[in-house]
């Protein structure tokens, strides 16, 4: 269970958030940290986080 609220504060979001919330906060973690778009030098670590998070909380059957 501590896992897997990890994932929604990585997310910025709460435990029920809708399927919406979660894409929402997904796109704008992406766009934001993004390697293409963010130079810096965690990004590329930071959007592999935000992109399993969500990938975890949208397929709750894994």
């Amino acid at each position: 269970m501590v896992k897997e609220t990890k994932f929604y504060d990585v997310l910025g979001v709460a435990p029920d958030a809708t399927d919406a919330q979660l894409k929402s906060a997904y796109r704008k973690g992406a766009l934001r940290h993004h390697p293409d778009k963010n130079p810096s030098a965690d990004a590329a670590e930071k959007f592999k986080e935000i992109s399993h998070a969500y990938e975890t909380l949208s397929e709750p059957q894994k």
